[in-house]
């Protein structure tokens, strides 16, 4: 027994020796693991990692701060006039960082409020000073200009004084930045307002418009969007976004690990963009813009008789050069001052919402108002007597015996129409028809006759041709915006009937169209089927003047009609219109009156659209007056003065008839530029 007991004990100490032993090799071969990883990380961190690590290491000890650039300018055609430019300024913004809307938050903003308006008073320019009302005004609390967090400009052009103040005593300022920016300046003469369009900062816009969603916050360039950097919204500002914007600076500054300076900052200026030349002339384009004003004055006044219109609120006018395409003038009155919108508050934005938008390219709406997409009224003529002869529906000799009306319809039930005044013109011949306006020969000889030979598709043939020459679809312009126009004639539920339809669109009756449009579609006639698109720019330039991008004419499509039917409408285009008496040139020209129900009236809208001279054609234009009433009487004066203009200016026969002005440079660098 005791035997046994002693070999049982021998047998447990062998096995613990064993255990131990297992356990101490486990130990040391782990140990010996973790210092085998910690030598190769050390190597490495050593070789491999080491030029990488260096640089972010020296990138700590730097800030970088980008520049947002200069935009480039915007000039009218002969570059003598900046129609819009950039300046750098340094400008105080306000971040809210909590609501202060909020009653216990009352006192903090008053405090911040009181503090700003008197570092204002104290170093700012005299002239400039803020009261404590615009100041919060200009922090725009409830929102109602900029969109909750979104950095607001409270003043630019801050002095040298007011930027050390703010920059010393930071830590006093709450949610207040010093940033350097580009300060954009239009021209106070209100040029091309719409055309021309605005700048709103980047972080206002960057969800909401595709230009820069697209983007995802990146230029072309590579480079970031800035939050507070302004952009271009609307007009020529949106569309040649990137020709204008320019590159970002950049100024890298050494800190040390309290984030302060400790060195002398590195500057990378920023890249000025590119300028843009307009087709616009200035002078033209003040002349138009005058020229409707006036008459709107006009129009509401008792002196104007006849022409009375006391509700014609609105006016629109597009001026082509028939050779190129270039817009020459493009007005859509009443406008408003640009530079609003750098300091832009909710009561002027109130003031101002009814004359932003481009009535000549878009509907715009002004409360118990026609819009300003009209019907065309008689300015339809010529092309349906057009498609009238393409159709083989008449030639240029059909005669028809125009007793005043025509009657369309079922047997019982016809519709009468009736010639303006329900005046007889006797027998007319197609170019005798557009020249009286006749509304019977177009529903009776074109409009009618296509709906018997084409039945329920006669709209969609009546569609086609009315986009070959611009109308219901794109002008492209590039404006942003731009409406295709509206084919009523295609509803004709709404009409009653297809024939229905054709007859009233063949008159003028079942189609809206822009002023732009209308400029196209008669810019189209005077080329005999060619039609341009719309030219707004005509080159960019570098800062330094060099052409970096030159436009030339685009055909958009080619109508090809025997020459005998261009002449036969272009030789009807000469309806009696007093505004015209008196010109010295041979002009092609259309009025039309359309009738259109607002709010549960009538209202009668003025079209009007030329072009001249009549046999080697330089000038087109259209003109649009909402419920001013016939168009001899309320848009054909405008038209008038637009023509004259542009005789005086380049001459309609190519002889300018003003003194030509050599006295400013038409480079379009920035040193010789005026108007600032």
């Amino acid at each position: 027994m005791k035997k046994s007991g002693i070999d049982e004990s021998s047998k447990r100490e062998l096995r613990n020796q064993r255990q131990f032993s297992i356990r101490l090799n486990v130990f040391f071969f782990a140990t010996f693991m973790v210092f085998t990883v910690l030598i190769v990380r050390l190597a490495i961190l050593q070789f491999v990692e080491g030029p990488t690590l260096r640089e972010k290491e020296a990138s700590i000890s730097t800030k970088s701060t980008p520049i947002p650039p200069i935009r480039g300018n915007i000039l009218d055609a002969s570059g003598k006039a900046r129609i819009a430019y950039s300046t750098s300024s340094q400008s105080l913004y306000f971040t809210m960082t909590k609501n202060y809307t909020l009653p216990q938050n009352k006192p903090e903003l008053y405090e911040i409020v009181g503090k700003l308006k008197n570092v204002f008073n104290k170093y700012g320019d005299p002239n400039e000073k803020m009261t404590a009302d615009q100041i919060i005004k200009a922090m725009d609390i409830e929102s109602k200009v900029q969109f909750g967090y979104t950095p607001r400009r409270i003043k630019k052009n801050l002095t040298n004084a007011e930027i050390a103040h703010f920059l010393e005593h930071k830590d006093q300022f709450k949610g207040i930045e010093v940033v350097e920016e580009s300060v954009r300046h239009y021209d106070p003469d209100q040029v091309a307002t719409q055309t021309v369009g605005y700048l709103r900062q980047f972080s206002g816009v960057s969800t909401t418009m595709d230009h820069y969603i697209n983007k995802s916050r990146v230029t072309e360039a590579g480079e970031k969007y800035l939050s507070t950097e302004y952009v271009g919204v609307d007009g020529i500002e949106y569309a040649y976004q990137d020709d204008l914007r320019g590159k970002n600076g950049l100024k890298t500054t050494p800190v040390n690990a309290l984030n302060r300076p400790i060195g002398r900052s590195e500057l990378t200026a920023p890249k000025k963009g590119n300028n843009v030349w307009l087709t616009i002339d200035k002078n033209m384009q003040m002349v138009t813009q005058k020229a409707i004003t006036d008459q709107l004055s006009y129009l509401q006044s008792y002196r104007s008789g006849k022409a009375y219109a006391r509700n014609a609120q609105t006016g629109y006018a597009v001026a082509m050069d028939v050779q190129t395409g270039g817009v020459i003038a493009m007005a859509s009155m009443p406008d408003y001052d640009t530079n609003v919108w750098e300091n832009m508050t909710a009561d002027k934005y109130q003031e101002i919402q009814h004359r932003i938008a481009n009535g000549t390219i878009k509907e715009v709406y002004r409360e118990g108002h026609a819009s300003s997409m009209v019907l065309m009224g008689s300015v339809i003529k010529p092309l349906t007597v057009l498609i009238g002869l393409n159709e083989g529906l008449i030639t240029p000799y059909t005669h028809y015996q125009d007793i005043g009306y025509t009657e369309f319809g079922k047997e019982g039930h016809e519709t009468r129409i009736r010639n303006s005044g329900s005046h007889p013109y006797g027998d007319l011949t197609p170019d005798k028809a557009i020249f009286h306006s006749s509304n019977t020969f177009m529903i009776a000889k074109v409009g009618l006759p296509l709906y018997r030979k084409y039945g329920s598709d006669s709209v969609n043939v009546w569609d086609k041709y009315m986009k070959e020459f611009g109308l219901g679809v794109s002008t492209k312009s590039g404006l942003p915006g731009e409406s295709a126009g509206s084919g009523e004639y295609l509803n004709t539920k709404a009409a009653g009937s297809t024939q229905a339809a054709m007859a009233f669109a063949s008159f003028g009756q079942q189609g809206k169209y822009t002023t732009l449009q209308l400029a196209q579609y008669v810019t189209t006639i005077a080329n005999k089927g060619k039609r341009l698109k719309p030219q707004l720019v005509s080159k960019i330039t570098d800062s330094e003047g060099n052409v970096v991008k030159q436009f030339k004419p685009q055909v958009v499509n080619t109508i090809n009609f025997p020459e005998q039917y261009w002449d036969t409408v272009i030789g009807g285009m000469r309806t009696d219109v007093p505004a015209f008496k008196d010109f010295p040139y041979p002009i092609a020209r259309k009025t039309g009156t359309s009738e259109q129900s607002i709010y549960g009236h009538t209202v009668d809208n003025g079209v009007f659209i030329a072009f001249a001279p009549r046999d080697n054609p330089k000038l087109a234009v259209a003109v649009v007056i909402p419920e001013g009433g016939f168009g001899a009487q309320s848009a054909a004066p405008v038209a008038r003065k637009i023509f004259d203009a542009y005789d005086q200016e380049f001459g309609l026969d190519g002889v300018p008839k003003k003194p030509a002005d050599s006295s400013a440079s038409t480079d379009g660098t920035d040193s010789t530029s005026t108007n600032q």
